[in-house]
């Protein structure tokens, strides 16, 4: 941008230069007898003078400063340019000092020495100029400099010889009262031609360097301008005359500003781009240093900063809200980060529109969001805000082709009420908000009771993730009991945890912490890999051949490679499709565009689906239609009730008879009283498991129990005379 506005900027100031120079060609074209002699012949001497001392003064600026750069721009070019208008310098010196009226110089000052020294100086630019364009450029030797600088002397030397020999050896260049001679003009349309070759030896390099090559092409044109005028000029009184100096003075006023550019003004401005690339840099690195790259909003240590600047300055009572993405941590470790990090900007812009300007907005490393509240007018002005900021996020977010929801969970501390010191209010701010996740308003004040709750989930999260490395998860397989025949048709795999310092952990406490986290991923694929392998190796070991349920969590079915991931995991371990059933929960099927395309691709696997934790999911009923569905599992809350509660029974028996009409399979869940199996027999539920059969075994155990529990649950149905003994 610089560049382009800097190469305006010099056409505009060449302005001046155009307009001057079309104003004195038409004084040629219109008056040039009337101006004839104008400036009185008497002065024309003094004129020639002062326009050649103009000149000299230029040529001499060009050498000295091509010297002085040499030093530091070794190029060999800009030595020889040097060189090249020292040795015209000193020709100009000699033609303004033998120029016809001027003093004794060396001989009587003569028309024919001073024309000679001028043409010499025409033909020695226009052709030095075309052979330094040919030199191919590479650096130069700094003791090369004054080997360079010393061949002007030579040749102005030789120039001296050739002039001033006792006898005219050149023929004369102008005639007194005749005008210039023919080899005087030939000669100029020489220099002229080679000017018209430098300049399309130019026009290739314009595109790299344009300002410097206009330079060099504006220096050419008025040097073709001036050789044109002083080949047409009667005598030394023309107007003409006196106007192709002035062209001469500004070509070389031209050749001295491209040489200033190209050494002192470029490379300055070039400068002060990389210093202000340097301070551009560095305000974007600190920036970037203290905002989130994603949203532009500050971070963690911006907000620290400001805190401990600011906590203090009132003692108006300050809140800090923390806010969460539901299950983002999942959908980073299902979908990636780059779904993860739109979905984040897409809700920070809605935080932006609901919260006023005056509150502090920022994002934390873990993906947390963070309101300073500076003035809080009371309690309830807080809850109304938070839940301003849960109604913006009604509304699901189109994340490319999956439609993801941006529910918030939020904590929210109190200054100074909870804490004086600003690192512990946002500690104590995410503690309410990973505990608010667990009450229906998902939003909560900070208690003193719950860091410890806290602290011991976060201990737990990061053992967890040390779990499968230290083989510390294992499996055990509840089996499923088919009514009809009394036979184990299937097992459900269930993930255990053995805490080498706390023991076995529930799993109803670490699947939550391991969806939160992400660690659900690869641990469900442990799980289900590890269930495939267990089935083969009971069906090689001469058990008979059944089915395992393996859960799916929700993290695992936005994972972009699910598919392929099972389709991967049943060819390790040479497990036949029809032997694995996938479960998933009611609550998933909440996105059904994505959940219909996901469940037809495994279902093309060969694979069953079931419908876990049945009626239990507060969802439309439709999804049954939609998905391709085999199984529905009856939730264990259903049955745990169903000879006390009617209501529980009624729903037992409508989800039996709809699953009958939906030719789908049924698996009641918690059987652990005869009472409960004796309904569902009469119910004609299919197929059942719970602790009256069997609890959740070890595979060798289950391999070593498997006829005794087939045989265990064959006697109890034939007592409830279902089978026959």
């Amino acid at each position: 941008m610089w560049k382009i506005n800097e190469n305006f900027s010099f056409l505009r100031q060449s302005v001046p230069f155009v307009l001057l120079s079309f104003v004195l060609l038409m004084m040629i074209s219109f008056w040039s007898d009337e101006l004839y002699g104008i400036f009185g012949e008497s002065n024309y001497v003094t004129i020639h003078l002062m326009m050649e001392i103009l000149i000299i003064v230029v040529t001499m600026s060009i050498a000295i400063q091509s010297w002085l750069i040499s030093r530091y721009i070794v190029s060999n070019r800009a030595l020889y340019i040097g060189a090249l208008f020292l040795t015209i310098s000193f020709i100009e010196l000699a033609h303004a000092l033998s120029y016809k009226g001027m003093p004794f110089f060396i001989t009587e000052s003569t028309t024919y020495a001073a024309t000679w020294f001028y043409i010499l100086a025409r033909l020695l630019l226009s052709i030095g100029c075309f052979l330094i364009f040919l030199v191919k450029e590479k650096e130069h030797h700094t003791s090369s400099r004054w080997l360079i600088y010393s061949i002007p002397f030579l040749i102005i030397s030789g120039c001296f010889a050739l002039i001033y020999a006792p006898t005219h050896i050149l023929p004369p260049l102008v005639i007194d009262g005749v005008g210039p001679t023919i080899l005087k003009n030939t000669l100029q349309y020489i220099a002229i031609a080679f000017h018209v070759i430098v300049m399309v030896i130019l026009l290739k390099y314009f595109k790299y360097v344009p300002k410097i090559i206009f330079l060099l092409l504006a220096s050419a044109i008025y040097l073709i301008f001036s050789d044109i005028l002083f080949t047409i000029y009667r005598d030394v009184y023309d107007i003409k005359n006196f106007i192709g100096h002035i062209f001469q003075l500004c070509a070389f006023y031209f050749l001295f500003r491209a040489l200033y550019f190209s050494s002192i003004e470029k490379p300055f401005q070039q400068l002060l781009d990389t210093q202000e690339n340097l301070e551009k840099s560095q305000e974007k690195m600190h920036f970037m240093a203290y905002h989130n790259e994603f949203t532009n909003l500050p971070n963690e240590r911006f907000l620290m900063e400001k805190l401990t600047r600011n906590l203090y300055i009132s003692k108006s009572q300050k809140a800090i809200l923390a806010i969460e993405i539901e299950r983002i941590a999942t959908i980073k470790a299902s979908l990636g980060s780059t779904y993860a990090d739109q979905l984040i900007s897409l809700v920070a812009h809605r935080l932006k529109e609901v919260l006023p300007e005056k509150y502090l907005l920022c994002l934390l490393r873990e993906d947390y969001f963070v309101v300073v509240v500076d003035e809080v007018k009371n309690s309830y002005h807080l809850t109304e805000l938070s839940q301003q900021l849960q109604e913006a996020m009604v509304e699901t977010f189109q994340v490319q082709h999956f439609s993801l929801n941006g529910n918030l969970n939020i904590g929210i501390a109190l200054y100074p009420e909870d804490s004086y010191k600003g690192e512990e209010l946002v500690r104590f701010a995410l503690y309410a908000m990973h505990e608010a996740s667990k009450v229906p308003t998902r939003l909560l004040f900070y208690e003193s009771s719950m860091s410890s709750e806290i602290t011991e989930k976060l201990m737990l999260e990061n053992d967890l993730h040390h779990a499968l490395d230290n083989q510390e998860l294992f499996v055990e397989y509840q089996p499923q009991i088919n009514l009809q025949t009394g036979y184990i048709t299937s097992v459900e795999a269930l993930v255990r945890w053995r805490h080498p310092e706390k023991g076995l952990i529930s799993p109803g406490v670490f699947i939550p912490i391991a969806e939160e986290s992400g660690l659900i991923i690869p641990i469900g694929q442990w799980i289900l890999e590890t269930a495939c392998k267990q089935v083969k190796q009971w069906q090689r070991a001469g058990l008979p051949s059944i089915k395992v349920a393996v859960n799916l969590s929700l993290g695992q079915l936005f994972q972009y490679d699910l598919v392929r991931m099972i389709q991967d995991v049943l060819q390790r371990t040479e497990l036949e499709s029809q032997y694995l059933q996938l479960e998933i929960t009611e609550s998933m099927t909440i996105n059904t565009d994505h959940m219909t395309t996901m469940l037809h691709q495994l279902k093309d696997l060969g694979v069953t689906i079931a419908v876990d934790d049945f009626g239990t999911g507060y969802s439309s009923l439709s999804y049954l239609k939609d998905f391709p569905i085999d199984c529905l599992k009856i939730d264990r809350s259903f049955i745990h009730r169903i000879q006390t509660d009617s209501t529980d029974k009624a729903l037992v028996d409508m989800i039996l008879s709809m699953a009958k009409h939906l030719r789908l399979k049924v698996v009641a869940e918690g059987i652990e009283e005869v009472e409960q199996l004796s309904y569902l027999i009469a119910s004609h539920c299919e197929t059942v498991q719970g602790y009256l059969f069997s609890k959740p075994l070890l595979p060798i155990f289950l391999q070593e129990n498997y006829d005794s529990i087939q045989r265990n649950a064959q006697n109890i149905l034939e007592k409830l005379n279902v089978v026959e003994g």
